[in-house]
């Protein structure tokens, strides 16, 4: 039987011609068989059509700063999910490459009848859709599978702020915040020999560089994320207003890592969180931060081509960096004196090893971590192009939306206002030291990583 799905939640890229096959998933974001909307969307259409539904992954060899541990943990992530889909009778594919080379190649050789992949608003995976959609003749589905509300549809345009956006979010949520179905087993299987996935090998196959810190506390896939969810809902969401900003404490939900991999979906989140504390208040809550924040960040990315770089800043901010931009810096810092935590404060370098150790760095840290390079660099252009290697590189949720958007927040003043004028900084919001040891107890969190 066809599952219901709300039509809004993907948009047609190519209609293409109408032929019998099989029915191609390209996982990419959402690495992850429950709570899926596009593995939801393309097991309707195999049912419809009755055709076999193949989930297909390219194994990028070097995908932007990511590194050894970044691709074992997604890895290791994806070794679970063709299980998972095996027991649903659903094939997985896993190819090493480029996907406007490998997509294309496996829709002609395998005479498959539809297309769907989830969504990105990265440049990146928009370039590859439009290359995959000039070599094929097939329809081409894109549906958002990581927004509760699809990024076109709760909104046309690039949102000036949080609190622009939180006003569509509260009008359309209720109609997107519904329960997930459940699967079947489809009694129609892919029937192609396909070589069985070598999952260890795979790691040496890929041309990325090995880190001092090669694992991290963080296990992948579904399963542990479920996990981290319901300790953060029982020991953690009543505390969270409170406990947030402090370094010290665990706090926060520690999800992130599963939500940039797509192992687990924020509706899924907020639909286990409501059932322990309604969704009535956005503002000031953890919803704001996993419904209203987060797709910010997709809106951001998808509706502004520069979003990590200094064009793509408010032009108030624009004007007021170039107008500070020859102001006497105290310190100067290179790129590998960053990397290396080789700086004068100890707060930043805590937090700088804080990442590199674990693939993590707490979020208040992070804004305090963002702005102080824009202090310490020669110009606004080389402090994002610093913080954004070291970000992409070092953390497990890298490469996000979210890090693209917090570090034009904390350099270029995205989503938020102009404050009070001051050197370097002009009218970008301005964190000091001293801040910080008024938050919490600062030494303490030095003393954990230094």
């Amino acid at each position: 039987m066809v599952i219901l799905m709300n039509k809004k939640r993907l948009r047609r890229l190519q209609k293409g011609k109408e032929q019998k096959g099989s029915i191609v998933y390209w996982m990419s974001r959402d690495q992850r068989v429950d709570d899926n909307w596009a593995l939801i969307y393309g097991y309707n259409q195999a049912l419809k059509n009755k055709s076999p539904l193949i989930v297909y992954f390219t194994l990028v060899p070097q995908f932007k700063e990511a590194t050894y541990r970044i691709y074992k943990f997604m890895l290791e992530g994806l070794n679970q999910v063709s299980q998972k889909l095996e027991s649903l009778n659903i094939a997985f594919v896993l190819k090493l490459g480029y996907p406007e080379i490998l997509v294309p190649q496996f829709i002609e050789e395998n005479g498959i009848s539809l297309l769907i992949t989830d969504f990105s608003p990265l440049r990146i995976k928009q370039t590859w859709n439009e290359r995959i959609k000039e070599k094929i003749s097939i329809p081409f589905y894109e549906v958002d599978a990581h927004n509760i509300i699809p990024v076109w549809e709760v909104s046309s345009k690039k949102e000036y702020a949080a609190y622009t956006l939180r006003k569509k979010i509260e009008v359309k949520i209720g109609a997107f915040l519904e329960e997930f179905p459940k699967l079947k087993k489809l009694r129609k299987i892919w029937s192609e020999n396909t070589s069985p996935i070598e999952w260890k090998k795979l790691l040496n196959k890929v041309e990325v560089q090995k880190t001092e810190f090669i694992d991290t506390e963080f296990k992948p896939g579904e399963e542990y994320a479920m996990r981290i969810l319901q300790k953060f809902l029982k020991e953690k969401l009543t505390s969270y207003n409170k406990t947030r900003n402090d370094p010290n404490e665990e706090g926060t939900s520690d999800l992130s890592p599963y939500l940039h991999f797509g192992h687990i979906s924020s509706q899924r989140v907020v639909l286990e969180a409501s059932k322990i504390k309604n969704v009535a208040n956005l503002k000031n809550s953890f919803y704001d931060e996993i419904i209203v924040r987060k797709e910010l960040s997709d809106n951001f990315c998808f509706y502004e081509p520069k979003y990590d770089s200094f064009e793509g800043f408010h032009s108030w901010a624009q004007e007021t960096l170039n107008t500070h931009r020859n102001d006497t810096r105290e310190y100067i810092y290179k790129k590998e004196e960053f990397e290396n935590a080789k700086t004068h404060d100890d707060a930043w370098n805590a937090a700088q090893i804080e990442m590199k150790t674990t693939g993590k760095m707490h979020g208040y840290m992070r804004m305090y971590w963002g702005k102080k390079i824009l202090e310490w660099t020669q110009t606004p252009e080389e402090a994002l192009q610093i913080a954004i290697f070291l970000n992409n590189k070092y953390e497990l949720d890298g490469r996000d939306p979210n890090g693209y958007t917090g570090i034009a927040w904390s350099i270029g003043g995205i989503h938020d206002r102009a404050w009070k004028e001051r050197p370097i900084y002009g009218k970008i919001r301005y964190m000091s030291y001293n801040g910080l040891k008024r938050k919490f107890e600062l030494q303490k969190y030095i003393k954990t990583y230094l």
